[in-house]
């Protein structure tokens, strides 16, 4: 979705309408949450700016949305270091394993030269994922009793740096053609990012954030990039070549193999002590 918005309209102004629908009219009918106006600020101003302003332009810098996607999951490494380093949380064997091979995928992605990887898109896109593990560190050490409201509430604080650095970086034009660029297709977009991605999404993915490890969960963000290679390929025609293909079988490899070790480990203790009886 965020690529049928750039198609149309600036990234900075396209992800700033973005979060101005998901602050209003959230932010009119649920109170603020009990967290300081500078914890609000930064998580807002990360979460806009940093994240998905990133984002928007990295696909607009000439990335494909798929491999953009693939790119932002370095945020899962970085995650699980800072969960190491500032949450004391262990990894274990088969995580380390399925990591591994999601860093494996990720070095196909750099190597890709079909055209749908570009320097620039690529740098935008790993600020983005340095974000993304920043605003989910932030999640973990607040102490946040309404997720939702916090959630709409720091969406206050995106938009107004965004579509300042729309100003400075293009000119005042963007604003007077903003009527005209924001046809059925681009609002759409921006609806769609605002409450079904930035509200209710990070809402519930806020509120796991809150139950389980940062290491566990961020493996969970790998299954992103494959939905958005799919949609790349069915909406906008993207070529899958070999690199692709390989670096999908090994996020999905590397994301199944910590979910799926706990559950057949005990079969394969069972067949290890009859093997030993025998």
């Amino acid at each position: 979705m965020i690529k049928a918005g750039v198609d149309n309209i600036d990234p900075f102004i396209l992800t700033g309408l973005r979060f101005t629908f998901a602050a209003f009219p959230a932010v009119l009918f649920v109170r603020k949450p009990d967290v300081k106006w500078r914890y609000l600020a930064l998580y807002g101003i990360t979460f806009g700016v940093g994240l998905w302003g990133m984002m928007s332009m990295s696909i607009y810098s000439g990335l494909s949305a798929g491999t953009a996607s693939l790119i932002l999951e370095f945020s899962v490494f970085i995650s699980v270091l800072m969960g190491i380093v500032f949450l004391k949380e262990r990894i274990n064997t088969s995580l380390k394993i399925g990591l591994a091979l999601t860093l494996l995928g990720l070095v196909f992605v750099a190597n890709i030269t079909d055209g749908s990887v570009t320097f620039i898109g690529f740098v935008f896109a790993l600020v983005g994922a340095l974000s993304m593990s920043v605003i989910s560190l932030m999640v973990k050490k607040l102490d946040i009793k309404d997720m939702f409201a916090f959630v709409a509430w720091s969406c206050l604080f995106a938009p107004l740096p965004l579509f300042t650095m729309a100003y400075m970086v293009n000119g005042v034009h963007l604003y007077s053609e903003l009527s005209m660029a924001l046809n059925p297709i681009a609002f759409g977009s921006v609806l769609f990012q605002a409450y079904p991605t930035t509200l209710l999404g990070y809402w519930v993915w806020n509120k796991m954030l809150t139950k389980y490890p940062l290491s566990m969960m961020s493996p969970f963000k790998l299954l992103v990039p494959i939905f958005a290679l799919l949609g790349s390929v069915i909406f906008y025609d993207e070529q899958l070549g070999i690199n692709k293909m390989i670096a999908f079988s090994l996020i999905i490899a590397g994301v199944l193999l910590p979910l799926i070790t706990p559950l057949i480990a005990p079969f394969i203790k069972r067949l290890r002590f009859k093997e030993l009886q025998s």
